[in-house]
């Protein structure tokens, strides 16, 4: 009977919003895996007594990047991590969205500005600022020519606490076709979702955000699907990836692009997909037997 932790965070006072994780943890035990919810922060647990750690929904760690980081390697290091440690440093840090576009493969335009550098904004178009450490769109926010102020703003507040942020146009393409993110499990394409833009006009970066609005089923196309494979070949070392999310947008040409490579702790949607639970399942197991 493998032993395997589905790595989780401390929703506390608040319920867990991985409406995924006890579904797939019922799934796990009923094939026959000892499988429980742990929480990637507590001191407590011997990561060394599990065969198998996923990392499932670790959605505060953008707030704990270096302390996540960290927790990773010395999990890796105890046991089989999915996905590995390696995989987790390189993922956490949206630079990576430079390596994909010098190894060819098509991604949003962006740029990067660190602490003590200059507020180097557009005035000239709309554009998109937010940090390269964020998840569920974080001090993200969307701007049009004449908003250069608010900006600064923003980038100050995030210089303020040690964040680098980025600025990317904004995609147009997404108030037409959404954004469309393709789901990877066990080197395979699981399914895919499409949900409507995130960032409104005028909401303020330190707002809240629903993260996946009008979230729906979604057929890929031959395109989305071939970007995507490009974006997974070019992570650096070709490691295995147990799972795996790639979101797409279209760009001015109409052609897809990669928006973010999700390698950490990517939500699999299977509320939406329940028939992808079992092979989910499989792809655990089949891990966790290695």
């Amino acid at each position: 009977m493998p032993r395997i932790a589905l790595v989780t965070y401390d929703p506390r006072p608040e319920p867990s919003k991985d409406a995924d994780l006890p579904v797939l943890v019922a799934a796990l035990r009923e094939a026959g895996a000892d499988a429980q919810a742990v929480f990637w922060d507590d001191g407590e647990v011997d990561w060394a007594g599990y065969d198998l750690a996923v990392i499932r929904s670790t959605w505060d760690y953008s707030w704990r990047a270096a302390e996540f980081v960290a927790w990773a390697e010395r999990c890796g290091k105890a046991t089989r991590l999915a996905n590995p440690a390696e995989v987790v440093r390189w993922n956490t840090d949206k630079r990576y969205l430079g390596e994909l576009a010098e190894a060819g493969v098509p991604v949003v335009p962006t740029r990067y500005l660190a602490p003590g550098g200059p507020a180097d904004l557009p005035d000239d178009h709309e554009y998109v600022v937010k940090p390269t450490s964020g998840a569920g769109a974080r001090y993200a926010a969307r701007y049009t020519p004449g908003q250069r102020e608010s900006a600064v703003r923003q980038l100050e507040r995030m210089h303020a606490e040690g964040l680098t942020a980025m600025v990317q146009p904004y995609m147009r393409g997404i108030d037409a076709a959404g954004e469309r993110a393709l789901q990877f499990f066990g080197g395979r394409l699981l399914h895919a979702s499409r949900k409507r833009a995130v960032l409104a006009p005028g909401t303020a970066f330190d707002a809240a955000k629903v993260a996946h609005p009008g979230l729906e089923p979604w057929t890929p196309t031959p395109a989305e699907q071939a970007v995507a494979e490009r974006a997974l070949a070019a992570v650096p070392d070709a490691p295995e990836l147990l799972y795996a999310r790639v979101d797409l947008v279209d760009g001015e040409d109409g052609q897809p692009r990669v928006m973010e490579l999700e390698l950490v702790e990517p939500n699999l949607f299977l509320f939406l997909h329940p028939g992808s639970l079992r092979p989910v399942v499989e792809a655990v197991l089949a891990a966790a037997g290695r």
